[in-house]
């Protein structure tokens, strides 16, 4: 009698669900980052959180931004992913697709509820970023919200200075810079040392962006 209750107490243990373990979360951010959406879905119908975190604090959907796999940043999305978990660097899915310029990915992660008022381990929002490394249609989306379009990070610049000083007077930031005049930025809003964004780009020499910032009033 003994040994067929133990033999009927190993059955119903062999039935019940094995609990994910750490390393399966780890798996799990790792797949994400590598684009194997299969190996996702399987993690997650077996029950790993979808807000796992690696080594690095970056969450799944974090993970998946980082590798530009936009399909599967939806998917995650759409099973409840944070757009806004932020990972040790203080990147999110939301912040670093708008630096990285995934325009489409940016699209998704506002329509999930990204949080126009985070900010990245410079103290920039989504915005300062993308218009640095002149991402015209990132910038576009999100001077469509209601993103502070004069911010002022930790290095005192907006993205109107960020454009001008970090960008290569190109025809990119060029048209961000428009943009972001059109958009309400602040034109003669100076640098902690008292530089207005005309005067960085006669030093710089980017003559179009200079002539864009005389014609909003701007002052050297």
């Amino acid at each position: 009698m003994p040994h067929r209750r133990l033999l009927i107490l190993g059955a119903v243990a062999a039935a019940l669900p094995v609990c994910a373990q750490p390393a399966d979360g780890a798996a799990l951010v790792q797949a994400a980052a590598t684009g194997q959406a299969a190996t996702v879905r399987r993690l997650l119908d077996a029950g790993v959180s979808i807000e796992s975190r690696d080594a690095r604090g970056r969450t799944v959907v974090l993970a998946a931004t980082a590798g530009h796999h936009t399909g599967l940043v939806r998917e995650l999305i759409a099973r409840g992913a944070n757009v806004n978990a932020q990972d040790d660097q203080q990147d999110s899915a939301f912040l670093l697709a708008g630096a990285n310029g995934d325009t489409e990915i940016v699209r998704a992660t506002l329509a999930a509820g990204a949080d126009l008022n985070s900010t990245n381990r410079y103290g920039g929002t989504a915005l300062i970023p993308a218009c640095h490394h002149g991402h015209v249609d990132t910038v576009r989306v999100l001077l469509g919200t209601a993103i502070d379009v004069n911010h002022i990070n930790r290095l005192g610049w907006t993205a109107l200075l960020e454009a001008v000083i970090l960008g290569n007077g190109g025809a990119a930031h060029t048209e961000i810079v428009r943009l972001l005049l059109a958009h309400g930025a602040q034109v003669n809003l100076a640098d902690n040392r008292g530089v207005t964004p005309l005067a960085h780009a006669l030093q710089l020499r980017h003559g179009a962006i200079a002539q864009l910032l005389r014609e909003a009033g701007g002052r050297p």
